[in-house]
């Protein structure tokens, strides 16, 4: 199989005997970035599954209507933030009422976490990370982790360019802080 340009998968995908393909080569393409991107955001593995899930069911329900006004990856990375933040919003909601704060219940999960083996130094940075304020966890994982561009953010996130910059710059003082102050 040769590797198909987002294009070209998006024009199969339009090819009604094709449809299934073109989707599952998508998903394969996209899948492990997704899933990342998420999980840095929801931590829980299996939450980030159903969030992931949930973004490529929005994407199959609306590929057909995709306009191509934007890149199909940032695409899906705008719905990628949108469902991880509803679900944050619900497990905001969810903490709400048995009076647990969800970042408090996010840092026990990554300490509990069994898929999480990273070192302690990564833990701490994660805990740092789960510290900042939503936009700019969104920001740092997007451009530490994910190497996005600050056009490509501005493209996924609707935010200026310099409102980026400023977002990662406050957020890397932060967590360079917080790390430190552990």
């Amino acid at each position: 199989m040769s590797e198909y340009t987002d294009n070209e998968l998006i024009k199969l995908f339009h090819t009604t005997d094709r449809k299934h393909y073109a989707f599952n080569l998508l998903v394969r393409k996209y899948q492990e970035k997704i899933y990342y991107f998420i999980r840095r955001m929801v931590i829980d593995h299996d939450d980030a599954d159903d969030v992931a899930q949930n973004v490529f069911i929005k994407v199959w329900n609306n590929l057909d209507s995709f306009r191509e006004d934007s890149k199909f990856f940032t695409w899906l990375y705008r719905i990628a933030v949108n469902e991880s933040l509803s679900f944050l919003k619900s497990k905001r909601l969810h903490s709400f009422l048995s009076l647990s704060s969800p970042e408090a219940l996010m840092i026990k999960s990554l300490n509990s976490e069994s898929y999480f083996d990273g070192e302690e130094i990564q833990k701490k940075l994660q805990i740092a990370i789960l510290g900042l304020p939503k936009k700019q966890q969104l920001v740092f994982n997007m451009r530490y982790y994910d190497d996005l561009s600050y056009e490509e953010m501005s493209e996924i996130l609707g935010t200026s360019v310099g409102a980026l910059k400023a977002s990662y710059h406050f957020a890397v003082k932060k967590i360079e802080d917080s790390v430190v102050s552990n």
